[in-house]
């Protein structure tokens, strides 16, 4: 592949799930792919329990915020290649019209950030999501993309959405 996809993961508040897929991308698909997440009603700060999980794995956290979707559709923003929603809400509201017609896909994860209890129920529920969204994220991040066509590309990021 001669350049880098652009992956925007959208949730609805990014406080949590699509942050940590930001920051995950970025390590995993190094060189190959770059991470961006955005909300469509971002709580405005990331979760502390997605901060500890992300350094805990040793992923880097700056720059990490929780920002609105309006920030990609923006003249100027990056284009993206990919936008793939990681849970339900975001993947039933309208979206803004995206430049460059880019794959989309559903990967729906239990939202971590809605688990009540104790501090350590909220860790693993925030582990769970963790240990699905790397999975998919390795299984991204493994595809030939430039051998694929945006049929096969698109069929084959929803396929990972199920796993």
């Amino acid at each position: 592949m001669d350049r880098i996809c652009n992956v925007l993961f959208l949730c609805t508040g990014n406080s949590a799930r699509s942050v940590m897929a930001e920051a995950m991308l970025n390590h995993i698909g190094k060189g190959r792919f770059r991470g961006y997440s955005a909300g469509s009603h971002p709580a405005g700060r990331v979760n502390p329990f997605a901060i500890e999980l992300l350094r805990a794995a040793n992923l880097p956290t700056a720059g990490l915020r929780s920002k609105s979707w309006d920030e990609f559709a923006k003249p100027g923003a990056p284009q993206m290649d990919f936008i793939l929603t990681v849970c339900d809400n975001a993947a039933g509201e309208a979206c803004p019209v995206w430049p460059g017609k880019p794959i989309t896909a559903h990967w729906g994860v239990a939202d971590p950030a809605a688990v009540e209890g104790s501090d350590e129920q909220k860790r693993a529920a925030f582990g769970e999501a963790a240990r699905i969204l790397r999975r998919r994220i390795e299984l991204l991040a493994s595809l030939p993309v430039a051998a694929l066509d945006r049929l096969a590309a698109q069929a084959k990021l929803r396929e990972i959405g199920k796993s």
